[in-house]
């Protein structure tokens, strides 16, 4: 239904997203909200750090909501742009993970019905959940700085997969992840952790570490199934050494989160993680941050979201 009021709202449609079915995503949310009297600015950029840009801009100017249309990447950028502000983040998922809007409830594979949660959201209070908080070190100047995320932080096997992944030029989609993830597997290797939680140190080999406000990433797999957006604390995620068979036979059940049952995976509770290993990288909400050491601590109520 219609809020009482018109709105500012600031809507940012992700680059890649004017071609393919996705394309008509952005404008459709766009039109719905004029529709609705709503006082809407479209941002369309021709790539992701002039979007940034505009986006810094816009939200400068105190705007009743930013809505992002897109997959995680977008979120990350909402989140980043967002956290510690007033502003709500609305989600219109239209990429290939969209793990964020899978968490939080909003239809996935349903614009319509996206777009219906969005409008409802809007004329009710924004719900307030925890965000990540990362403390590392800029790969371009070497100085510390800090990156948010809202779902999940990896550093481990996926982490490098999606390396992997991101050198590959085609195919294009999951398909790509897919390939990324056969090539690696046959390289797969323990890696050699220092693990600190809450101030307890462990060293540890380990296949991945993941860090979950959230319960999922790469598009369904709920690496931390129970975790929840507002209670905070991280689940952290620790799966130990797993040879080339027994990975092929726990990885099919991380899509349904029955992987914490076998004894090789733990799940511990933290609100500060520190994550140090050679040669690894954290990818937060599906985007990479920088080589390992990593600081992370949750931040309780740092991001306001609408949702369902």
């Amino acid at each position: 239904m219609p809020t009482s009021k018109p709105l500012t709202i600031v809507v940012a449609i992700n680059p890649s997203a004017s071609f393919g079915k996705s394309r008509e995503v952005g404008p459709a949310v766009v039109a719905t909200l004029r529709a609705l009297g709503h006082l809407v600015t479209s941002l369309t950029e021709p790539d992701f750090e002039q979007l940034r840009d505009s986006a810094r801009r816009a939200i400068a100017k105190k705007p009743d909501a930013l809505v992002v249309v897109g997959g995680d990447g977008m979120v990350s950028l909402g989140v980043n742009l967002l956290a510690h502000t007033k502003v709500p983040l609305g989600i219109i998922p239209s990429g290939t993970g969209n793990d964020m809007a899978r968490g939080l409830g909003i239809p996935v594979g349903n614009t319509e019905a996206a777009i219906g949660v969005l409008v409802d959201a809007l004329a009710r209070p924004a719900r307030a959940i925890d965000a990540g908080r990362i403390r590392h070190l800029d790969s371009e100047t070497g100085e510390e700085t800090t990156t948010w995320f809202a779902s999940v932080l990896s550093a481990g096997f996926d982490a490098i997969v999606n390396e992997r992944a991101n050198r590959l030029r085609h195919p294009r989609g999951k398909s790509r992840y897919l390939l990324a993830l056969v090539i690696e597997l046959a390289r797969l290797r323990p890696i050699r952790y220092r693990l600190v939680l809450d101030g307890v140190e462990t060293v540890t080999d380990a296949a991945l570490i993941a860090v979950g406000n959230n319960q999922s990433i790469g598009g369904g797999m709920r690496v931390t199934p129970n975790a929840v957006v507002d209670d905070g604390l991280f689940d952290v995620l620790v799966v130990t050494p797993l040879s080339r068979i027994a990975f092929m036979r726990v990885f099919p059940r991380v899509f349904a989160g029955t992987h914490l049952t076998d004894p090789r995976v733990t799940v511990h509770r933290a609100t500060h993680v520190r994550i140090e290993a050679e040669n690894v990288a954290a990818y937060a909400d599906g985007e990479r941050v920088s080589l390992l050491p990593v600081d992370v601590e949750i931040v309780p109520g740092a991001l306001r979201v609408l949702m369902p």
